[in-house]
């Protein structure tokens, strides 16, 4: 007997799912080329070496470049915002230079810091000097520089509303802007591409969920069918 809600549903078993599934030819080495992806963008840089040589799959980029953009990313996320400027002129200066937003968010991230270590005088020329005429340029600069200044208004920083900006994901936010940045720069994806097929796949199946009961993948890791609930 069928459960309510699934009368008006076709139903697919799992034979017959798995019949289908069979059909459908995917090319080893596209699947290889969709890891080698999610590797070099991630900065998996051993693991993409590895992979290289056990599949033969080339990387579309430099792996020595990886390393690199791994340690501004990584210099970023420790605070160290003038070491990862520096590095990331070194890469290519050209980054920072087309890209006023990113570097405006670097200069954002390093007026965090200086606040984070108690250095108020510091912070205040800071500000006025390198970020407040940028924010004259721009108003959304200038939103965000009001907000981060603000901070100074408080004694314990760390329980204002705008802690927020002193929280490790604000380091992690703009280490992911640099990392961008800089794959673009490499003519690369920003984003892996396997991610982004699982969350197709998590869409096509809710889009058949309306339409037919059969054998779903709930947990993405290991990718088990699940019988339909007949």
């Amino acid at each position: 007997m069928e459960l309510e809600g699934t009368a008006s549903k076709k139903v697919i078993t799992r034979e017959e799912w798995e019949k289908k599934l069979n059909d459908v030819k995917i090319r080893k080495e596209d699947m290889n080329k969709l890891v080698m992806n999610f590797f070099v963008t991630e900065g998996f840089v051993e693991a993409a070496e590895k992979f290289r040589k056990e599949s033969g799959t080339e990387p579309d980029i430099d792996l020595a470049t990886i390393t690199d953009r791994m340690a501004v990313k990584k210099a970023v996320q420790s605070g160290n915002v003038d070491d990862a400027i520096e590095k990331v002129n070194d890469l290519n200066p050209e980054i920072l230079d087309t890209n006023p937003q990113l570097f405006f968010h670097l200069q954002q991230q390093r007026l965090i810091e200086l606040i984070r270590n108690g250095k108020i005088e510091e912070a205040l020329e800071f500000a006025q000097e390198e970020l407040a005429p940028r924010g004259e340029e721009n108003q959304s600069f200038l939103q965000d520089l009001e907000k981060t200044v603000a901070l100074l208004a408080f004694e314990d920083v760390s329980n204002c509303p705008l802690g927020e900006l002193l929280d490790i994901s604000q380091r992690l936010k703009t280490a992911s802007e640099v990392n961008a940045a800089i794959l673009t720069s490499q003519s690369h994806e920003k984003d892996p591409k396997l991610p982004n097929l699982l969350k197709m796949l998590i869409w096509a199946q809710n889009q058949l969920d309306e339409k037919a009961a059969y054998p779903h993948i709930k947990d993405l890791s290991s990718a088990k069918l699940e019988d339909p609930s007949i």
